[in-house]
């Protein structure tokens, strides 16, 4: 005799309940094993309800106010975006308001200062090359005699390897060398305003010394030369002030002064020929631990238009002497760094090396990568919400989330009766596997529970208690239609398991549409949404499934206890009808 087939609903999980409860089981000790691992048994907040700093950029454009436009705009937002978010801080909100105004929201909790100071520097990113350099304290005295060797030799030098060979001839690079002479530093504004390459004569070991003066400057050239010379021995660069206002108002193609810090951290300033390369011909740059010299670098790779406008600069570059052989690597104003070039870099990639730490080298790449924007902007207000507001919106998003899951209990012991405990765990063994991953998904991808994520799981209830009614009403049908509920129970799971995949497949692709097209905080919604979805599909397969096949064999349950909500009689099943006999005596077939 043929073995009996077994039934659509015997295979699996359906014919094996244990095998299924105890996979969902060991699921549910792995994230919250990996949660306390982690050290991360909270899910992190977002701005709205830990509270942060919210920013508004507005957008300018001195030259062309046409540039104020769509498409600069959305460029602006993607860069910010990439740039706050290459600091660590996910979760951070770039998003248009209006025509010309951006808001960043940097949540509290991340590094909030070193955020702003990106977002701040939104001002086109240069490479200029460098002509002077100096202390950057306060301006010194005027001096009363020429300087001595010694005052030079013991300024701050701007790159990062040493420079012992500059006192050989300290007559060829006196205007190399960082000082604070005005004779000097005028020799120097004038000769870069004439695109002189050399700014000391290469003649003057043969001619007296005032042969190199002889020729008469164009008035306009020592015009120019002496305000420049002026503002860069009157400027400051331990003040915050000094150092804003010493690049406003100037132009690519302007010879400028400019603040930045030594190596060492100490303030210099410097003067700085035009523009050689800019931002947006730099294609990709990051931050990356060199494995065999032991040390951090930033490697940059340049554009075809970048990478020929680089290596001419670094060409010329090369053949001068420190530190009119380094390149100043200027955003909004503030030379973030200055290396120095030895040799002429073809083939549109470089590297800057020295005593980088890795976070230094990080945001230099950082910098590099997502510096240049397309418009300038400037900080129209900063707003921050309090831990205490944040505070007080989680609580009444709670408040709300315990009023609707209660509303929902209720609904489910006074129809379900004794199924409703079964919806119940249900609904308990998704908030925990919901609560897990979200906590994990923070230290991981840096997901941030925000209001409107509170929202998404507010909703999420009542989707997956949903999906517990379908069931529980097709396996109500099939005991209306005289099974008992053992049979009943398998012979609903096909009907009820087609009905929630595609109800949920529904909800899952609302809450893809609604995370790819919309921004901000929305996101947070659709992606609680999608969770949840995805989530009810496995508590209903896994769990669900498996314990109604255990309980049908219960007598509680499959016996039909008027509290089970599987009662026969509550259902309106109706008794089988019994034929009525009757004896009677034979019909004679004449008579008939």
């Amino acid at each position: 005799m043929a073995a009996p087939k077994k039934g659509r609903g015997s295979t699996g999980a359906q014919g094996r309940p244990g095998r299924a409860l105890a996979l969902i089981l060991i699921a549910m000790v792995a994230l919250t094993g990996g949660m306390f691992l982690s050290n991360q048994t909270t899910p992190r907040l977002g701005i709205d309800l830990a509270g942060g700093t919210s920013i508004t950029l507005k957008a300018k454009s001195e030259d062309n106010p046409d540039a104020v436009n769509e498409t600069n705009m959305n460029t602006a937002i993607g860069i910010i975006e990439r740039r706050v978010n290459g600091l660590g801080v996910s979760e951070a909100e770039v998003q248009k308001q209006g025509r010309e105004h951006i808001i960043v929201n940097i949540p509290k909790g991340m590094d909030e200062e070193q955020a702003r100071q990106q977002v701040g520097t939104t001002a086109q990113l240069f490479f200029r090359p460098v002509l002077t350099i100096a202390p950057g304290g306060p301006p010194a005295a005027e001096p009363s005699a020429e300087p001595s060797p010694g005052a030079s030799s013991g300024a701050p030098k701007a790159q990062d390897k040493g420079d012992k060979d500059k006192g050989a001839d300290e007559k060829a690079t006196s205007t190399a060398t960082p000082t604070s002479s005005p004779t000097t530093q005028g020799r120097a504004v004038t000769d870069a305003l004439k695109d002189d390459a050399t700014p000391t004569p290469k003649s003057s070991d043969t001619k007296k010394p005032d042969a190199a003066k002889s020729p008469t400057p164009n008035p306009s050239e020592s015009a120019a030369a002496s305000a420049l010379e002026q503002k860069f021995t009157a400027l400051d660069c331990t003040k915050e002030a000094s150092r804003a206002a010493a690049g406003q108002g100037t132009k690519d193609t302007d010879t400028v002064v400019a603040c930045g810090k030594s190596p060492a951290g100490q303030w210099q300033k410097y003067i700085l020929g035009p523009a050689e390369v800019n931002g947006t011909d730099v294609d990709d740059a990051k931050g990356t631990f060199d494995q065999q010299r032991g040390m951090w670098i930033v490697q940059m790779d340049f554009t075809d238009k970048g990478a020929k406008k680089f290596a001419d600069i670094t060409g010329k570059l090369a053949a001068k002497q420190a530190p009119q052989n380094q390149f100043a690597i200027v955003l909004d104003g503030e030379v973030v760094s200055d290396p120095s070039v030895s040799q002429a870099l073809a083939g549109g990639s470089a590297e800057i090396s020295g005593s980088f730490q890795q976070q230094e080298a990080e945001d230099l790449g950082n910098i590099l990568s997502y510096g240049a924007l397309p418009l300038s902007f400037q900080e129209d207000s900063v707003t921050t919400v309090t831990a205490a507001l944040g505070g007080e919106q989680l609580k009444a998003g709670l408040i709300a989330g315990a009023i609707g899951l209660a509303l929902v209990v209720i609904y489910l012991v006074a129809y379900y009766r004794g199924l409703a405990l079964i919806a119940i765990v249900s609904l308990l063994v998704s908030a925990i596997l919901t609560y897990t991953i979200m906590t994990l998904l923070g230290k991981g991808i840096g997901f941030a529970l925000n209001l409107p994520a509170v929202c998404g799981a507010i909703v999420a209830i009542g989707i997956t208690a949903d999906s517990f009614i379908v069931y529980f009403e097709r396996i109500r049908d099939e005991i209306r239609e005289g099974r008992t509920l053992r049979p009943a129970v398998e012979r609903a799971w096909p009907r009820a398991r087609r009905t929630i995949l595609v109800s949920d497949f529904v909800s899952f692709l609302a809450a893809a549409v609604l995370f790819v097209v919309t921004v901000g905080k929305v996101q947070g919604f659709a992606f609680t949404l999608g969770l949840t979805t995805l989530l009810d599909v496995v508590v209903v397969f896994l769990f669900t499934k498996p314990v109604m096949t255990l309980v049908a064999r219960t007598k509680f349950f499959g016996g039909g206890h008027p509290w089970s909500g599987l009662d026969p009689k509550r259902l309106g099943v109706q008794p089988p009808l019994r034929r009525t006999r009757r004896i009677s005596a034979p019909v004679d077939p004449k008579e008939a």
